[in-house]
């Protein structure tokens, strides 16, 4: 409940000020007339307490995309057994664990209840509901198909989902690799080579010059160990100030659909989110204009975004959307070709997923194919580095040994 200020007059013409407990706006107005005052004002009073604070700091919070398909898988289901969107939202907020999300259906109930749709109420929430979700919410509620939208909503977010998860349970392998080697390295450099170069230096032996660059070296990382660390944390800052930017972002894009063999990754996923998100729009009623406007500010790449935005400037001449695609030659002819038959049959909705489909798996034998790949270069490059600092500590070791003898 919240607290609205309001500026009135009353039946004599004088001008009062005062403060009302409500649920809405509406529900403040209707007290008002009902005690005879004309209604010069209100304003719903700005809330300091923890409980807004704590919203507020949600905001900045990100969502997680499980927290979202249960949500409207949930959503769906009781919409389908008949029970109202109101008595929905409530059962929602009152079960969602999620601190992000539970805030967000909350208000989404309270503006619902004052009126407004539920594409309007969760407008307002872009950084949790975008404009996918919107768009075919109210594609649904102009329809009255509320809960199959829900369920293709949920359908699809749990495709998002399942490709994350296999690229992020693909990749922890290597990454814990990477970084543990990286450490050892710098733990060697940091403590162990000093005690050689100490222990060679007391005993005066004549030491190769790769052994000297490595002593050198390990020198060096000791004055100045705070210096890759530095590059490290300027590089990924200077990626993300570039990526704010239009020509950074597009710079960035372009290079990662370039770089090799993670490029290709890239634009599977690209395409396969671009036809998953195309086809749902289309089959849930959104217009083709509407539908390519939110599929290019939802690709996730700049790139691709061009290409989408050149198609959608071709639909609006009256020409096929897969011309321009296949000018761009980022879409595989494959792609075109079956986005082309989609057109000519009016089954171009069925026709993406079938593209969407294909991605997917794709993009799974990709991920394979990549962490496969990654997993010898690893080995390669540590077997490298770890013989290289073997050789040059063990040389001077069996110098000694000899002259001894």
């Amino acid at each position: 409940m919240a607290t609205f200020v309001y500026n009135a007059v009353d039946a004599m013409g004088k001008t009062i000020q005062g403060r009302i407990d409500a649920e809405n706006e509406q529900l403040v107005l209707d007290k008002l007339h009902e005690q005879r005052f004309h209604v010069l004002s209100v304003q719903q009073q700005k809330q300091r307490s923890s409980a807004a604070m704590n919203n507020m700091f949600a905001r900045f919070q990100k969502i997680k995309l499980q927290s979202m398909v249960v949500f409207s898988r949930q959503f769906a289901t009781m919409i389908n057994a008949g029970i109202s969107i109101l008595k929905c939202l409530d059962i929602l907020e009152a079960q969602t664990k999620d601190p992000v999300l539970k805030p967000v259906i909350g208000a989404v109930k309270r503006d619902v209840k004052g009126g407004s749709s539920l594409a309007d109420a969760l407008q307002k929430h872009p950084s949790i509901f975008n404009k996918l979700y919107v768009n075919m919410i109210k594609a649904a509620e102009a329809g009255g198909i509320l809960d199959e939208i829900l369920d293709r909503l949920s359908s699809f977010l749990e495709s998002e989902m399942e490709i994350r998860q296999k690229i992020k349970s693909a990749m922890i392998y290597p990454v814990m690799v990477l970084v543990f080697s990286v450490l050892m390295v710098f733990a060697l450099f940091m403590f162990v080579l000093p005690k050689f170069k100490e222990i060679f230096i007391s005993m005066n032996v004549e030491m190769p010059g790769a052994t000297k660059i490595l002593f050198d070296s390990s020198a060096i990382l000791q004055k100045f160990w705070f210096v890759p660390l530095i590059l490290v944390v300027g590089t990924v800052a200077g990626i993300k100030q570039a990526g704010k930017r239009p020509k950074g972002r597009f710079w960035i894009d372009n290079f990662k659909l370039k770089f090799p063999i993670i490029g290709d990754l890239v634009l599977k996923m690209s395409i396969s989110r671009f036809a998953r998100t195309l086809g749902t729009l289309v089959s849930s009623g959104v217009p083709m204009m509407r539908s390519l406007e939110i599929v290019a500010e939802t690709s996730g790449n700049t790139v691709i975004a061009g290409a989408i935005d050149s198609a959608r400037i071709s639909i609006r001449e009256g020409q096929k959307i897969s011309a321009p695609l296949e000018t761009s030659g980022l879409f595989p002819s494959m792609v075109t070709h079956m986005i082309d038959v989609g057109e000519e049959t009016g089954r171009l909705s069925d026709m993406l997923i079938k593209v969407s489909d294909f991605y997917d798996k794709e993009v799974d034998a990709a991920v394979k194919a990549l962490t496969s790949l990654i997993e010898p270069m690893l080995i390669i490059f540590m077997g490298t580095v770890v013989g290289f600092i073997a050789i040059s500590v063990m040389s001077p070791i069996f110098k000694l040994v000899s002259s001894i003898s």
